[in-house]
């Protein structure tokens, strides 16, 4: 080796020293890792041998669970084993009870014909004879309990809806309270003067001709001082005269020309007093949602009479009645209230239009597109038959407004006309002794002969003269029928 150059000598120890330390660290590493690879083997064996224990004690368990289920499944299976043993056992000893019980039906049988063949003997009859009298005996006996049942239950639901119904009327009665508006059919005008006749009269009478022929009324100018008297059946036109005449006295110009321009203001004036009283009604009634021009109709009733009775006040009351009835019994109140105020309106035309005034209000209420219920109602109100609830009520509260002592008034002599026509239908049936038109002809009592005459005759007897009153008698309100069949037996101690 040449070392002549002292710096590549110290290059090449250099190099050596650098080799050697590297070859020191490598070996370190190598021994680290070796270590690490101990460990790290050392590591795994115990982990799998922890997992492989882990493993072993599970299935040690399961084998447990094993053998306890299948002890267990063999324990029921020996059970089931036993149970199905006893069943055979069971059965065959219903078998034999079967059999047995079979002998033991055919022997009954046996005896029970030996007994039926027997009781035929004594009795000579049949099975089936004998079976036919006990069922239409037992018929019998369930139709006569039956009947019995039935005409309890009748009397009790007749009773209870008696009783309803006149706690219903009482209490729409007594809620009730209105006055009582009779007819007239004449009006009275005071004068400051009787020189007011003469210019009333005018020359040659053309003053009071003008009025009448204008007003349609007769002025009735007679001794009695400072009055004059306005006739008319038509109370509208009897109050616009009234109220032309007035006129004519306070403003004190008489003339024909005069006349005509009063007469326009006292028309225009009942036009407004129309109106006003149809909206009143309707604020009385509590009725709501009618147009105008009905309100107007309505309002026209004010002047219209029924064998005295103020048709609009008879109005607002049937309103109020069968509103109050509507919500006793749960129906439909709107349509009562509403239907009874209307249930006349017919009558506002019945001067200008042929035909029945419930007809013609029905008309009235379809042409102003009023509900059809109420329509029913107002259609319905005089009918026998009636398609709803709410009619009946109207029906119902026009009869009573209608019966109300005083709500009508009618001459004596048509009273008792009244009266005895009444009396003569009730005894124009056989079979009558008695009949007495009572309460104001309200009622008619009626004594039948009681040997031509049952109790279910009694009852038809009752329904056909109600029926003839209604065909041939024109009357207010309503006529109570009472048929009184009295049987005495008299017998003498000696």
């Amino acid at each position: 080796m040449n070392y002549l150059n002292p710096f590549k000598f110290l290059s090449d120890l250099a190099g050596t020293g650098r080799l050697k330390r590297a070859q020191e660290e490598a070996d370190r590493t190598v021994e680290a890792a070796e270590e690490q690879k101990r460990g790290i083997l050392l590591e795994a064996r115990e982990e799998a041998l922890r997992t492989r224990s882990t493993v072993e004690n599970d299935l040690k368990e399961r084998r447990k669970e094993l053998q306890r289920q299948e002890r267990r499944a063999n324990q029921r299976e020996e059970g089931l084993d036993q149970r199905g043993q006893t069943l055979d056992s069971q059965e065959k000893a219903l078998g034999t009870r079967e059999q047995d019980l079979d002998k033991y039906k055919e022997e009954i049988n046996g005896i029970k014909e030996d007994q039926l063949k027997q009781l035929e003997e004594v009795a000579r009859l049949s099975f089936s004879d004998a079976k036919d009298i006990l069922f239409k005996k037992a018929e019998d006996g369930i139709k006569l309990e039956l009947a019995r049942k039935y005409y309890d239950l009748e009397q009790q639901t007749k009773e209870d809806a008696d009783y309803k119904a006149r706690r219903v009327i009482m209490m729409a009665i007594n809620r009730l309270a209105t006055d009582v508006v009779s007819e007239y059919t004449t009006s009275v005008v005071q004068l400051p003067n009787d020189e007011m006749k003469g210019r009333l009269i005018g020359r040659e009478g053309r003053n009071i001709k003008v009025l009448e022929s204008l007003t349609g009324v007769d002025v009735i100018i007679d001794d009695t001082p400072e009055v004059v008297t306005v006739s008319c059946f038509d109370p509208v036109r009897r109050e616009t005269a009234r109220l032309t005449l007035e006129k004519l006295v306070l403003d004190g110009r008489i003339q024909p020309a005069r006349i005509e321009e009063m007469v326009e203001r006292a028309q225009k004036e009942m036009e407004e007093t129309i109106q006003r009283e149809g909206e009143k009604a309707v604020f009385e009634a509590g009725v709501a949602g009618l147009d105008p021009e009905l309100i107007k109709l309505l309002g026209r009733l004010k002047y219209r009479y029924s064998y005295g009775e103020n048709q609009l006040h008879h109005a607002v009351e049937v309103s109020l009645l069968s509103g109050m009835m509507a919500a006793e019994i749960g129906a439909n109140i709107e349509v009562a209230k509403t239907g009874g105020l209307l249930h006349d309106i017919g009558k506002a035309l019945t001067h200008e239009v042929e035909g029945p005034h419930a007809e013609i209000g029905a008309e009235i209420a379809k042409r102003y597109g009023i509900h059809p219920d109420v329509h029913r109602a107002i259609m319905e109100h005089h009918d026998e038959d009636r398609g709803s609830v709410e009619a009946f009520l109207v029906a119902t509260a026009d009869a009573i407004s209608a019966a109300r002592p005083g709500s009508r008034k009618e001459t004596l002599e048509h009273y008792v006309k009244r009266l005895e026509d009444l009396e003569r239908v009730a005894t124009s049936f056989p079979g009558i002794d008695k009949a007495f038109a009572i309460q104001a002809g309200r009622e008619v009592r009626i004594m039948v002969k009681p040997e031509n005459v049952d109790d279910v005759a009694a009852s038809n007897l009752a329904r056909d003269i109600a029926k003839k009153i209604q065909e041939d008698l024109v009357f207010p309100g309503q006529i109570k029928v009472t048929v009184i069949r009295e049987i005495r037996n008299v017998e003498f101690a000696r």
